[in-house]
């Protein structure tokens, strides 16, 4: 846009409508330019003419006629430009219109022309895709040509090559068949040999072409024994190459020796790119078998003799000491630590020497274990027989088991150290189980034998001991007062049991080691328990045996002092005070008997307790054995179970004998028929009533304490019940007044409250039972037909009790209660 000077007409341009073109857009410039800006504040008017509305400016610059009369009111008109900009306005538009028509002319020349090019440019492009799809023709054309060309030129390439490799073969069967010419001169004669065969620089050659020369002689051979044997007596036969494959024999063995001196020398010298060099040439001959055997071989551990002596210097001790199994655990586990270190030193020579280091470390430790460790356990381990075992004052066959236990856990950490060293594809697991197959194969026998041997010797020791406390005792049985049979005889000991558990569980200890099957475990462990069973079954039952035999020679001294009616007051003295005696030796040997039953008891607990803790987690792995191992421990306890009970029975026994002569002795006829009934009557209970109470106490004290559970309540159950039908019989030998009924009645408290103590309720019910009869001597006759009609269970007891009354026939009460009870009379 050209600016306008002075009044003249605005100029514009085309090239101002270039780009975005807008008629509103320029029409708001030109205002903005032209007019000038006009605001006034608000507050600067007069009244009704500061402002001018919309409404008062018409279009094309014209006011209205209020805006003209406000206007020609002012002093300065309100647009002096206005025609000026009017015209301005005209001229623009024509101006505009112009412009447009120009451009609308120009647009369409351009749009043609573009046209024009587009359609140019098609037709460019179409011939341009002609050219790029031969182009691709041709390259397509040339690539196949090229692999074509390659293909030719490999094929060249591979004949060229096979040419070669044949010309070479050719060249190295040349010089085989003149060194094998050579070898297949006159037997044994290797002098005119090729340079090359002693020439120590190519050793390494010679032996190649050496093992190459004998196996096509070795080969050829074969093929000429064949065809000899298929043409048996053809004359033309030729002779072969028999010659040279001694020959080639000889000179491979004359280099093999000469490459072992150079590899000793190299060993000497610790050179190890020499060994290694020996060691690769080496492995041409039979794998290199030669080499690995000799240098294993030449170890120090296995041909220094001072080695070995220290070895079991070591772990046996000096000569002609006996050697202690933690001594020897000891010196095993240095001596196993020594091998290993030295073993881990030779890995190291060894990987760096030899081609085929697993081999050779195979060949090592298979050499320590069969013979460094068995040349040791040889000495260690000597069997001995079953038949005729070591005298246990040498250590029995339980030395001889624990050393076989600690070289056998001993030797596997060893063979365990030398897997993670390194022993290639050698078993040195099954390796180290064949060096102890001799003694395993017979083990659980030992063990069983070795426990039995134990157990003789724990009773000669035991029996030892009781016959010096007999030879030492100053007292006899004949004395009587106060003896103790009991005492003579050697006592059940919790101590011993745990010595057999504790044996037993060094011997199952030594299975988990020796035993690697679960099922060869569970066997071996079943065996060893079925030991500790067998033996605390016949301690117990031995045990109880001896403690009954108390009972026994008891109750035969209570029969010897039972005498007649008709002796002399000082035999009876004497007869009486010898019973009181054999009464005390019983109640000795009652108590000696409930400790030997608590004892057993705890025994037994132990024994369950170690199987529960111990054993039957081993037995589970097999079928049935766990079973069957609970089967046999309750087999072998009922041997002592019914020791026990037929000792319980003899305990009974006593104490009803030591009763009834408690009762035959103290118990008086008064004490139920007082002479004088009138008197008042005696509310205690009778002397022989307490002296009972007073036993039972006493006595029954070791029974409380030894007895448990089921046992402590079936005992003391047959003790109620004999005691409740000891007294029936013993009252029926007296007669009853009603004072008498009285005493009786509290004598009958007194052992009820004594049996309560039982906590047996059918004991307390007979008891019960006899209170209530006891009143048939404390009513009055007339009131006997009532007495018991609420209770007829004790009619029977109460039939015999009735004519125990001392008014039964002057009351006449067996007319009177006949008629009741008709089978009174």
């Amino acid at each position: 846009m050209k600016e306008s000077t002075g009044n003249g007409p605005l100029i514009l341009d085309i090239e101002d409508f270039k780009g975005d073109f807008s008629f509103d857009a320029l029409f708001g410039n030109l205002v903005n330019e032209l007019l000038p800006s006009y605001q006034e504040d608000d507050g600067d008017g007069h009244d009704g003419h500061g402002n001018m509305g919309a409404n008062d400016v018409l279009a094309n610059g014209r006011m209205s006629s209020d805006a003209t009369k406000a206007a020609q009111g002012l002093s300065m008109p309100l647009f002096p430009e206005v025609d000026a900009l009017l015209a301005l306005f005209k001229d623009s538009c024509k101006e505009l219109i112009d412009l447009r028509q120009r451009v609308d002319t120009r647009l369409s020349g351009l749009k043609k022309e573009v046209s024009q090019q587009d359609a140019k440019h098609r037709k460019t492009l179409a011939e341009l895709e002609k050219g790029v799809d031969g182009l691709f023709d041709s390259f397509a054309r040339l690539d196949s040509r090229i692999s074509s060309v390659g293909q030719t030129a490999a094929k060249i390439g591979d004949h060229l090559q096979s040419a070669d490799a044949q010309r070479e073969t050719a060249s190295q069967t040349i010089d085989l068949i003149k060194y094998l010419m050579e070898f297949n001169s006159t037997p044994g004669d290797l002098m005119e040999l090729s340079p090359l065969f002693s020439d120590d620089s190519r050793v390494a050659e010679a032996a190649s072409i050496a093992q190459k020369l004998r196996q096509f002689a070795e080969e050829d051979v074969g093929r000429q024994g064949i065809g000899v044997q298929s043409a048996a007596g053809n004359a033309a036969a030729s002779r072969g190459l028999e010659v040279a494959v001694a020959n080639l024999q000889d000179y491979c063995n004359e280099l093999e020796n000469r490459l072992l001196q150079r590899f000793d020398a190299a060993s000497q010298r610790r050179e190890l790119s020499a060994m290694a060099e020996c060691a690769k040439i080496l492995s041409q001959f039979n794998r290199g078998s030669s080499a690995m055997q000799h240098y294993v071989a030449t170890r120090p551990m296995f041909i220094d003799v001072e080695i070995m002596n220290a070895d079991n210097r070591l772990v046996l001790g000096e000569q002609g000491s006996q050697a202690n199994p933690s001594n020897v655990a000891r010196g095993l586990s240095s001596l196993y630590k020594e091998i290993a270190d030295t073993v881990r030193k030779e890995s190291a020579t060894i990987m760096a020497v030899f081609p085929s280091p697993n081999e050779v470390m195979s060949i090592l430790v298979q050499r320590v274990l069969e013979q460094r460790v068995t040349a040791l356990l040889d000495k260690l381990l000597r069997k001995p027989s079953l038949l005729h075992p070591p005298p246990l004052e040498e250590g029995g066959l339980l030395v001889y088991l624990r050393m076989l236990a600690v070289a056998y856990e001993k030797t596997q950490e060893l063979a365990r150290d030398l897997r993670v060293v390194g022993c290639g594809d050698l078993d040195v697991e099954g390796l180290t189980e064949s060096l102890f197959s001799a003694h395993k194969e017979d083990y659980p026998e030992h063990e069983q034998e070795s426990l039995k041997q134990l157990y003789q010797a724990k009773m000669e020791e035991l029996r030892a001991e009781s016959l010096s406390e007999l030879g030492s005792g100053t007292g006899s049985i004949g004395r009587f007062k106060g003896a103790s049979i009991a005492s003579n005889h050697q006592q059940i000991s919790v101590a011993v049991v745990t010595e057999f558990i504790r044996w037993n569980e060094e011997a199952v200890s030594r299975c988990n080691i020796l035993s690697t099957q679960p099922s060869v475990l569970a066997a071996n462990v079943r065996a060893v328990f079925t030991c500790l069973l067998d033996q605390v079954s016949r301690y117990l039952t031995e045990g109880l045996e001896r403690a009954r035999e108390g009972l026994t020679e008891a109750a035969a001294l209570r029969e010897r002092f039972v005498l007649g009616t008709n002796i002399s007051r000082r035999v009876a003295a004497a007869a009486a005070s010898a019973a009181e005696a054999a009464a005390a030796a019983g109640e000795s040997s009652f108590r000696s008997f409930m400790v030997a039953v608590q004892r057993c008891a705890s025994s037994v607990a132990l024994v369950q307790q170690y199987f529960a803790n111990s054993i039957s987690r081993l037995l589970l792995p097999v079928d049935g054995a766990h079973a069957a191992s609970c089967e046999e421990m309750a087999n072998a306890m009922s041997k002592a179970e019914s020791a026990a009970h037929r000792g319980l029975q003899q305990c009974i026994d006593t104490v009803m004998a030591e009763v009834e002569r408690l009762l035959s002795a103290e118990q008086k006829a008064t004490d139920y028929r007082s002479p004088d009934d009138g008197i008042v009557p005696d509310h205690r209970p009778t002397s022989a009533c307490t002296r009972v109470v007073t036993y039972l106490s006493r006595v029954l004290e070791s029974a409380f304490t030894a007895l448990e559970g089921l046992n402590k309540q079936a005992f003391l159950t047959e003790l109620g019940n004999r005691l409740h039908k000891l007294l029936l019989s013993h009252w029926q030998k007296f007669t009853f007044n009603p004072s008498g009924g009285l005493r009786l009645k509290r004598d009958i408290t007194e052992y009820g409250e004594f049996v309560r103590s039982f906590n047996a309720p059918s004991v307390d019910e007979k008891f019960e039972a006899l209170g209530i009869l006891a009143n048939v001597f404390i009513v009055a006759p007339e009131s006997l037909s009532t007495l018991f009609e609420g209770t007829p269970s004790i009619r029977k007891d109460v039939q015999r009790f009735i004519q125990l009354r001392d008014d039964y026939k002057s009351a006449k009460l067996a007319v009177k209660l006949s008629s009741l009870w008709p089978s009174l009379g």
